[in-house]
């Protein structure tokens, strides 16, 4: 065999056992036994350690070596495993694994932590965790840049220096319309009542199928913070219910299809391979914003789910489909960043993404963490945080370690601005199958332009290609400033 031939052969181990790692991971947050915590925990380290010494075996920089590419796809696997070697030869065996079991543990200390609004009983795993990862980073960093050096675990070629300049151009336009918005003497009314759970959840699975979501390969459940999972042909996706809010599950669902079908989008060829998956976290954002707000919340679908929601709830207490576009698209002074409007999620982001990397540069102790966001919540919003589980408890990422995953969410955003002007451009006739619960156009030229691709390229060339230019923050604002105008007639 040729040094590519075993190379290839070799990593599609290491890929799917990353797979079973995954599905460990997926099984904790849905039907694991809660007293499984610690055991699950060593069973998490135990095959971190496994992948650890398959990325980490020197017979892979002998390959790599060796092997020459003949195909794109040749360059751009061999692309993924260098830099998953060089990165991973850097790191410790010992912290690789210590990361994975305390990252394990936290998580279950979160939920509960959550649950019970205690932010005292979630700060030492969460020291621990802080500790383990800006560890990590230094073993990583060339040049002192810790957080640079998370970053490119979710978003290769991201800087924090050119996050937060992005931050700062993006935030006065931003604010100014949130103001506008807030101040308008027109309003979109709520929707208000009770939506019993066995009817959200029905509807649930007709949103996931309606945006192409393959359940022959894939299957819904209930989480405490919602989550795609897998590859390939096994991707999992979680909702979680509100009685009072089926909004949270409709649209936490379109998003976790967005990610969903992108990965089962991918090009089967590419299964098990370095290539076979999304080309970043802010790639994958950029599928699951555009599914659940330009698509999801655009008003040819909301006056087909005002239909849908009529049907299985009964009378709404809302006149008509242009009444329910407005009360999809409402903006409120909320907590919830993932029950955030469009207007204000990006916000949201910018918060965490100052706080954590102030926590992995050591700038903020993490005793001091609720505090600080408490401060600079009320200082965003303009309203003061009133329990834990709507402030610093309310996300996962940071218990599971994800510190440098937060600004992928604002930069998924920014390419789905981008994406949609192109799509639209590309498919004059795009809102004709959505205003009858048919997504298949839309999602058609996603996959064609995007999702079969997999990590076939770097992140932002993966959106040049499909848009035909580099990303902007632009056709986001535009959009944004254009149809909440219309809908608070500003």
């Amino acid at each position: 065999m040729t040094a590519l031939t075993e190379l290839m052969a070799f990593q599609r181990d290491t890929e799917a056992l990353g797979e079973v790692a995954g599905r460990l991971g997926w099984d904790q947050e849905t039907v694991m036994p809660r007293g499984a915590a610690e055991q699950r925990s060593a069973e998490m380290a135990a095959m971190e350690a496994v992948l650890h010494a398959r990325r980490t075996d020197p017979r892979i920089g002998d390959w790599l070596a060796a092997a020459t590419p003949a195909t794109e796809v040749e360059a751009a696997n061999l692309r993924e495993i260098s830099r998953s070697y060089a990165r991973n030869t850097k790191v410790p065996a010992r912290l690789a694994a210590e990361l994975a079991r305390v990252t394990s543990l936290a998580q279950g200390k979160w939920a509960a932590a959550r649950a019970a609004d205690d932010v005292a009983a979630f700060l030492p795993v969460l020291r621990e965790v802080v500790d383990l990862r800006r560890e990590e980073a230094s073993a990583l960093a060339t040049d002192g840049a810790l957080y640079d050096a998370l970053l490119e675990d979710y978003e290769p070629g991201a800087t924090e220096a050119g996050i937060a300049a992005l931050f700062d151009r993006m935030r006065p336009r931003l604010v100014s319309l949130r103001d506008r918005v807030l101040g308008a003497s027109h309003a979109p009314a709520p929707l208000e009542g009770r939506f019993a759970e066995d009817g959200q959840l029905a509807l649930s699975q007709t949103l996931a199928l309606a945006f192409g979501y393959d359940l022959e390969i894939g299957r819904i459940d209930l989480a405490v913070h919602p989550f795609s999972s897998g590859s390939g042909r096994d991707v999992r996706i979680t909702t979680r219910v509100a009685e009072t809010d089926p909004f949270n599950c409709f649209y936490s669902t379109i998003h976790e299809v967005g990610h969903a079908t992108y990965e089962q989008g991918v090009d089967p060829a590419h299964l098990l391979t370095p290539i076979g998956r999304g080309a970043s976290m802010g790639v994958h954002e950029s599928q699951s914003r555009i599914y659940e707000n330009q698509l999801g919340r655009g008003r040819a679908f909301t006056g087909w789910l005002f239909d849908q929601m009529t049907a299985q709830f009964g009378d709404l207490g809302i006149s008509d489909p242009d009444a329910f576009y407005g009360a999809v698209n409402r903006l409120s002074p909320g907590y919830i960043r993932t029950e955030a409007d469009e207007v204000q999620y990006n916000l949201h982001v910018m918060l965490r993404f100052d706080l954590e990397r102030d926590l992995i540069a050591g700038r903020l102790d993490v005793a001091d963490l609720e505090e600080a966001w408490n401060t600079r919540f009320a200082a965003d919003f303009g309203v003061a945080v009133d329990k834990p589980s709507n402030g610093v408890l309310q996300d996962v990422h940071w218990s599971v370690g994800l510190f440098g995953y937060f600004p992928t969410y604002t930069l998924g955003n920014l390419y789905a601005g981008c994406l949609f002007e192109a799509m639209k451009r590309d498919l004059p006739a795009w809102e004709n199958g959505l205003a009858k619960g048919d997504a298949t156009a839309c999602t058609a030229w996603l996959r064609s332009a995007l999702q079969q691709h997999g990590a076939l390229r770097m992140p932002a060339e993966t959106i040049e290609a499909a848009c035909g230019h580099a990303p902007s923050e632009a056709p986001l604002l535009d959009y944004l400033d254009a149809k909440f105008a219309e809908i608070y007639r500003l």
